[in-house]
């Protein structure tokens, strides 16, 4: 009767693992993208004659993208504290890790799951900003042409 609970527990500390996986590539991917269009929008910015409202918003669009850059490096940022899971395992005895094991699968899967859902959350508005900020760099684009018009 144990084995389908043991086998229960491992799909599900299987599947956990593979959506933080999945977060930290969709994570890697954004940052990148996060830092193309900064840089981007740097190289524009200092090339185009820029009036006041394309500087404003610009900034202001340029401010979201960090922030958004700032989410994602805090989705990736090790989580050193709890007492449950490697940073646990590293305090005990080879035999502690074994009775840990044993015992604690599931405190592990739910502390994975947590980890899970802050990271997915931090990728949720990181992708928020990017959006946001996106648009009004677009936006900084537009009032800079209309105004060298």
């Amino acid at each position: 009767m144990s084995a389908p609970v043991v086998r229960s527990h491992t799909d599900a500390l299987a599947e956990v693992k593979a959506e933080i996986a999945r977060t930290d590539n969709k994570t890697a991917l954004l940052l990148a993208f996060v830092g193309a269009v900064l840089a981007g929008a740097w190289t524009i910015g200092s090339a185009l004659p820029l009036n006041a409202a394309a500087v404003v918003v610009g900034v202001l669009g340029m401010a979201l993208l960090v922030g958004a850059a700032s989410k994602l490096l805090t989705s990736v940022r090790p989580n050193l504290s709890g007492g449950h899971g490697f940073t646990l395992w590293a305090t005990l005895t080879p035999e502690q890790v074994t009775e840990s094991l044993s015992t604690d699968l599931a405190a592990h899967i739910a502390g994975l799951s947590r980890l899970a859902v802050a990271k997915y959350t931090c990728l949720r508005r990181a992708v928020d900003l990017t959006h946001a900020g996106g648009a009004l760099l677009i936006l900084a684009v537009v009032l800079a042409l209309g105004g060298a018009a």
